[in-house]
């Protein structure tokens, strides 16, 4: 009996004790500070008066004569979490970035691409890999798919594989996803009938017009005449095209979102991202840096005046 009594007390003074110790972990804020924070982060991130910003409870930090405290941005449902530094004494508010040196970032972001199953162009044993986030009416992906294909993708030879991932902009390109499940299709047989079909849609997307119906009409149409030029089983891709299944572009709108691709074009060169089309120069920068860090040799590039390697003109003095 005595036991059980004294097991008792042990358990109610653990409570007790666990209860002070999660009281020392996470405190909230005074009302004035909170409001303080709140308006110093609106003003600093230009946040629109409809998104819902909680400044969380302070928490010891790693840093002394510092708290730390997480302000939850909430944008219709979307939500961002971005953790500060507070000093105790109320006085200063720190926004700082730990970065882990363990791990690579743009290898992590290589992680969070699913590629299984996509048509490739280029060496499949290159160490250099180019995921472009595509949209087939959207005509800044026109114009970096004109770069890259065939000049970048000639001059580069078998040192760098392309692949390209869907994010179509259905909200501004309305034939956009119809495009993709077809170009899918025409993957799911032919990697090269993918490959032919992007770079005439890329080069023609103003002769895909008329409304919505007239343009799947055509976009089908265009599938169907690749698909026999290739001697596809056409039943099979007929099939595939009156079914529009938009699963896997879906999964892949997804994925972009999940990795913050907002626009298109958005390509990723071993994670390395470049936003928008760019001029060439810029995509032959990203990737000679991607291939030095490899291990292998870039190609010569030539100037306008066909001279390789040539020094850019020196300043007259």
């Amino acid at each position: 009996m005595l036991r059980l009594v004294q097991l008792m007390i042990v358990r109610r003074a653990f409570l007790v004790l666990l209860l002070i110790c999660l009281g020392c972990s996470a405190q909230s804020a005074p009302p004035d500070i909170t409001q303080l924070v709140e308006r110093q982060v609106r003003a600093r991130y230009s946040l629109p008066p409809e998104m819902k910003v909680t400044v969380g409870p302070t928490r010891p930090s790693e840093f002394p004569n510092y708290d730390a405290l997480t302000v939850t941005l909430d944008n219709s449902g979307k939500t961002q979490n971005l953790d500060f530094l507070l000093s105790k004494d109320h006085k200063t508010l720190l926004r700082m970035a730990k970065m882990d040196l363990t791990q690579d970032p743009y290898a992590e972001i290589m992680k969070k691409i699913d590629v299984t199953g996509r048509p490739t162009r280029g060496n499949k044993d290159a160490k250099v890999v180019a995921i472009n986030y595509d949209d087939f009416e959207c005509p800044f992906c026109s114009r970096m798919h004109q770069q890259i294909f065939p000049t970048i993708f000639k001059e580069y030879g078998d040192r760098v594989l392309f692949i390209y991932k869907d994010f179509p902009l259905e909200e501004i390109h309305p034939w956009a996803v119809h495009a993709a499940v077809d170009a899918n299709c025409l993957a799911a047989q032919n990697s090269d009938a993918y490959w032919e079909y992007a770079d005439y849609l890329h080069a023609n997307q103003r002769s895909i017009g008329g409304g919505r119906d007239s343009e799947n009409a055509a976009l089908d149409k265009l599938a169907m005449l690749e698909g026999q030029k290739r001697n596809l089983d056409t039943t099979k891709l007929q099939a595939c095209l009156k079914a529009q299944d938009e699963k896997a572009v879906r999964a892949s709108m997804q994925e972009a979102d999940n990795l913050g691709v907002s626009a298109t074009p958005m390509l990723f060169v071993n994670g390395q991202k470049i936003d928008g089309a760019v001029a060439p120069d810029t995509v032959r920068a990203v990737l000679d840096r991607a291939l030095k860090d490899a291990g292998v040799q870039p190609p010569e590039h030539k100037s306008a005046a066909g001279a390789p390697n040539a020094q850019p003109a020196q300043p007259s003095k």
